[in-house]
């Protein structure tokens, strides 16, 4: 029996793993796979740190590979173990313990590095960066104790790391350089929309604000000065100001190096033997920092390293968010220019911008603000550059509306969509994976397309459109779901269901509830937990001891809970004229 090569990853991050997965996807007895991660654990969705962060969702609920995923495949995991040498001559890697592995093959795939501004006071205590698991711990445990959080940088990372902080009881403040929130996505009016919608989250957020120095007392971080002399105290200052390629081990193995690892179409390095993928490479001068490019990147080295040719040409962002709870989209030239028009619409109302640019008939670029729902097909018709003067008047209704007035049915829509066509941004999904999925695994429900798929298993934004491919794949044998929704995941109960089980039968603790309701989880979730909690303190006021770990409240009643119980709420002022009484 012919021997493997082996195939050294080094790198356990999304990009390094959803490159194997390419792999064993095209030929999966091609290669022996050993893969290096720096961090002491399985590969996880860094996407969704966010959520955790911000207490909605646990580790656990964003590991995108489990142990059990390794092993199925062969995968030897060397997880905590950082390569600290990469041997060209002899092929083989180097772990910061003396472990050597030699390699056929090499992908670099170690991301990049958090951007530390050199200002004084950064060495302090309390300072920390928003990049991986270990930072978030870090953020959460400055949380408990309570007081101020300062944020350096109003990109995604910045304000969801203070989005998440308040969520946790801080008092959070975002500093920002620029006179726009997320410049690199956002236009000014989507940036204002934004900032307000982050001050009824509870972040206050300070524009065009330069920082000077960090503050300290004992050794531990206590404000931010601004150039213009004011002061900010703090309990924690996180610096979320940007991200540059990783690309010492490339540098010191004498790889060509410019801001990235610079590779060509194929992926490939100046070794031809070694690859790089992801935020630590460089493709034709660029350096992307977005999912998307990353997932193009690997569907090409899947190719490549299977045989089947295969290049990488570049990618045309754009960009598909959730900031703090709000749907954000962004995509070409989403500011216009010389030779462009604008179709802007506003609903004051629901919070809700969209501006589509258009240059020659076509469309340019896009933001949407508050409904992004129609990102999707804007970026499509961008892509394929389609000439959309005949639908100008309707086109910022979204697709529905146009299509229904052009007289086409919405699912003869769905059914136009192209198979190459991205359904889920997050986890670079087309439409054709999906309804391959379906009939190979005869999936019947959403959450069977999430578990092959991983298509709306991360912001669920595209979940309406999923649905739609599951129900127009199946026909007549699609049967939508009835009856209330269940609690979370975790059980197929509703809400109501629950309540009645704990009064009925005496439920008296989480663990008795999920028994007798056969839980599928062993500790429920942050959505389960929070509600078993409410229910038993309801129903047995005197006898059910209060979790305060599972205490929560939906953002939308703009709550703050105390840690000695006591809170304060904002109710929503429907009308605007609310009296007491």
């Amino acid at each position: 029996m012919p021997t493997k090569e082996r195939l050294v990853v080094i790198g356990n991050g999304m990009a390094g793993c959803r490159a194997v997965e390419e792999v064993l996807k095209r030929d999966p007895d091609r290669y022996e796979v050993v893969i290096f991660g720096a961090e002491p654990r399985v590969n996880y969705d860094r996407i969704m740190l966010s959520p955790v962060l911000a207490g909605e969702k646990t580790f656990e609920q964003i590991v995108i590979n489990d142990m059990a995923w390794y092993r199925a495949n062969d995968i030897t995991l060397h997880a905590g173990r950082a390569v600290v040498r990469i041997d060209r001559q002899a092929r083989k890697v180097v772990a910061e313990d003396g472990l050597e592995v030699a390699y056929d093959k090499l992908i670099l795939a170690v991301g990049s590095d958090p951007v530390r501004l050199p200002l004084p006071g950064a060495d302090l205590d309390g300072v920390v960066t928003f990049r991986d698991l270990d930072d978030v711990q870090a953020m959460t445990a400055a949380a408990e104790k309570g007081g101020a959080a300062v944020v350096i940088g109003g990109g995604l990372l910045g304000l969801e790391a203070a989005y998440g902080l308040s969520r946790r009881g801080m008092k959070a403040t975002v500093v920002h350089l620029m006179d726009v929130l997320m410049e690199r996505q956002l236009d000014e009016s989507a940036g204002y929309l934004l900032r307000e919608a982050l001050a009824a989250r509870g972040v206050e957020t300070l524009l065009e604000a330069q920082s000077e120095a960090i503050l300290g007392e004992g050794g531990r971080v206590s404000g931010l000065t601004l150039k213009d002399g004011r002061t900010i105290p703090c309990d924690l200052l996180v610096m979320a100001v940007g991200i540059r390629p990783n690309t010492r081990l490339a540098a010191e193995a004498g790889l060509n190096v410019a801001r990235g690892v610079v590779v060509d179409d194929q992926m490939r390095t100046s070794d031809p033997a070694v690859f790089a993928i992801g935020e630590c490479a460089e493709h034709r001068g660029i350096a992307y920092g977005l999912v998307a490019p990353i997932w193009e990147m690997c569907r090409t080295l899947g190719d490549v390293l299977t045989g089947r040719g295969g290049a990488y040409e570049g990618s045309l962002l754009q960009t598909r968010l959730k900031v703090s709870g709000v749907d954000v989209f962004s995509a070409g030239r989403y500011a216009g220019g010389p030779g462009c028009e604008d179709v802007v619409f506003r609903d004051a109302g629901r919070g809700v911008y969209k501006r589509v640019v258009l240059e020659n008939g076509r469309i340019a670029g896009a933001v949407l603000f508050g409904d992004a729902a129609d990102g999707g097909w804007y970026f499509d018709l961008m892509k394929r550059g389609e000439d959309v003067s005949d639908v100008r008047d309707t086109l910022i209704f979204g697709q529905q509306i146009t299509e229904a007035l052009r007289g086409v049915d919405p699912k003869q829509a769905v059914a136009a969509m192209p198979d190459s066509q991205e359904v889920c941004g997050c986890n670079g999904v087309c439409k054709g994976a999906i309804v391959q999925a379906i009939g190979e695994h005869a999936l019947t429900t959403l959450d069977g397309v999430r578990a092959h798929t991983k298509a709306s298993a991360s912001c669920g934004t595209c979940t309406p459109l999923v649905e739609k491919i599951l129900q127009l794949t199946l026909g007549d044998a699609f049967e939508a779901q009835t009856g209330p929704a269940p609690v979370c995941k975790c059980t197929h109960h509703g809400h109501d269901a629950v309540r009645r089980a704990i009064v009925e039968f005496e439920l008296k603790s989480m663990p008795a509830v999920m028994q007798a309701l056969e839980w599928t989880t062993p500790d429920g979730c942050a959505a389960c937990r929070p509600a078993l909690n409410y229910y038993l303190l309801c129903a047995w006021p005197g006898e059910y001891r209060d979790d305060k770990q599972s205490r929560f409240i939906n953002e939308r009643a703009h709550a703050n809970i105390q840690k000695d119980g006591s809170f304060s709420v904002v109710p929503r002022m429907w009308g605007g004229m609310t009296s007491a009484a």
